[in-house]
């Protein structure tokens, strides 16, 4: 495939939620998609069309999608982002359910470099001896600031 091809991130959620079911299966089936984004299978349908027409899936009506080497790499990408992102709101105290909604629409935005900086603190941290105090050095550090703004707000 020659040129860059500019993906919404519609597109981007689409490829990666394709990459998810596909890794299991080999292939990823309109209601896989449709479930893994919370959309209808008529909306997968019309995205599964969109990304055949750009070369990045091979789409067989009533069989489905197989990502092309391009449409894998995106998508793979895209997951790798996403994993990042959460796995670091995570770390500094992020409830799950907001650090996957907040990895969700940072995973598009943020410059690839921003990721990789992030994605070398999660290792520091984790290959440190005393990697343990770090965060939970944090954590405290935010139960008493939280404290303090409580007290301040009497």
């Amino acid at each position: 495939m020659s040129g860059k091809i500019h993906l919404s991130r519609k597109a981007e959620d689409y490829l990666e939620a394709i990459y998810v079911v596909s890794r299991e299966k080999g292939y990823a089936r309109t209601n896989d998609v449709a479930a893994e984004l919370k959309v209808s299978p008529s909306s997968v349908v019309e995205m599964f069309r969109k990304l055949d027409k750009q070369g990045l899936v091979r789409y067989r009506k009533y069989e489905g999608v197989v990502p092309n080497p391009e449409g894998l790499r995106i998508g793979k990408m895209i997951k790798s982002r996403h994993d990042t992102l959460k796995a670091f709101f995570m770390r500094i105290g992020v409830p799950e359910d907001i650090a996957d909604e907040d990895a969700c629409m940072m995973e598009h935005e943020l410059n690839p470099r921003s990721i990789e900086q992030i994605q070398f603190l999660l290792n520091f941290v984790d290959e440190r001896a005393d990697r343990s105090h770090t965060f939970a050095d944090f954590e405290a550090y935010c139960r008493i600031r939280r404290s303090e703004e409580d007290k301040s707000d009497l």
